[in-house]
């Protein structure tokens, strides 16, 4: 069984005098434990709303959820606020895209790693100030003990995200999320971050479920892939088998619009044409269609439904998918 279940997780926002906006419509993915499982898409997919939602950390008024999330037989979904406490931080965690922000700025470091350390693992005094020592140590932050009296503006950006792995990890959880957790972070620095997120599965077990919007993160690191579009997954494959065969039109203009070094010199890149605001409902055809260039009269005939055009275990949610082997290296 894997250990992280999504089945037609739907967010909705709404509120007095405004119309519903559902940002998550119908989600459904696995997590197996030591798996490195992606979410994929651009801005305003719904890829963060989904990681709120399972770590029950967003706003109980104006927001309705639906479908369900089992964390090992539990669904979290139903979780009332002081048993999700319970969970977060212990079997649970997140490392969030801004750490600077997600940092408190007037706490030093070492009270806010402790804090994890009391809450879920009883440590108190010095075996807990040890404890935090060890953890900045062990995500490669040069003398900790002089870090845990420091506060985040009094460090790199490179070592904020690295603190905050240090704090999601403190308890081991078995499910760790990390949204966009190399964004704004030179690529030196994202590859020692990616290296240190791939040790930790390979340890610990870990179940990851890495949320970006960089294809080459996902290159890199996940072992199975999950394209959002407009709230729905449109295409689910393996990483190797996704990145030699994309089938559905929004996946394919996504590595299309990748720069290649083994391109000739001057070659346009083949960008998306639209925003994510051309879209149309999803009960109405496929939400994509207005950016499509593969649109056929065909999509607009209702929700297209997950299938396996190519082979077992590739879905794509389109009616005239892109068959044809792409040159884009695995």
């Amino acid at each position: 069984m894997p250990l992280l279940t999504v089945d037609e997780l739907t967010v909705t926002f709404g509120g007095r005098g405004r119309k519903d906006v559902r940002a998550v419509n119908g989600v459904s993915f696995s997590v197996d434990q030591g798996q490195v499982v992606g979410l994929v898409g651009e801005s305003g997919c719904g890829k963060s709303v989904t990681s709120l939602a399972l770590m029950g950390l967003l706003p109980r008024k104006g927001v309705t959820l639906g479908g369900r999330a089992d964390l090992d037989g539990t669904d979290l979904l139903s979780l009332s606020p002081s048993k999700m406490r319970d969970l977060r931080g212990r079997d649970m965690a997140m490392i969030f895209q801004d750490p600077l922000s997600s940092l408190n700025p007037v706490v030093p470091i070492g009270v806010q790693v402790t804090e994890i350390l009391q809450r879920h693992r009883g440590l108190k005094g010095e075996a807990a100030r040890k404890e935090a020592a060890h953890l900045l140590d062990r995500v490669g932050i040069p003398d900790p003990d002089r870090r845990l009296k420091e506060y985040p503006h009094q460090l790199s950006g490179g070592m904020r995200q690295r603190a905050l792995i240090a704090m999601a990890v403190a308890c081991a959880p078995r499910l760790l999320i990390a949204d966009e957790p190399t964004t704004a972070l030179d690529v030196t620095i994202q590859a020692q971050i990616l290296e240190l997120l791939k040790e930790l599965v390979d340890q610990e077990g870990t179940a990851l479920l890495m949320i970006t919007h960089d294809l080459g993160v996902v290159a890199g690191l996940c072992d199975q892939v999950n394209v959002l579009y407009a709230g729905k997954v449109v295409e689910s494959a393996g990483r190797r088998e996704l990145f030699a065969h994309p089938t559905h039109p929004y996946t394919h203009g996504l590595l299309g619009s990748i720069p290649r070094l083994d391109a000739p010199r001057g070659e346009p890149l083949h960008p998306i044409r639209g925003s994510i605001n051309d879209q149309i409902a999803w009960a109405d055809g496929c939400a994509f269609a207005p950016r499509c260039d593969r649109y056929e009269m065909e999509c607009l005939t209702g929700t297209p439904e997950l299938t396996e055009p190519r082979a077992a275990g590739h879905r794509a949610r389109c009616a005239n998918p892109v068959l044809a082997t792409t040159e884009v290296p695995a």
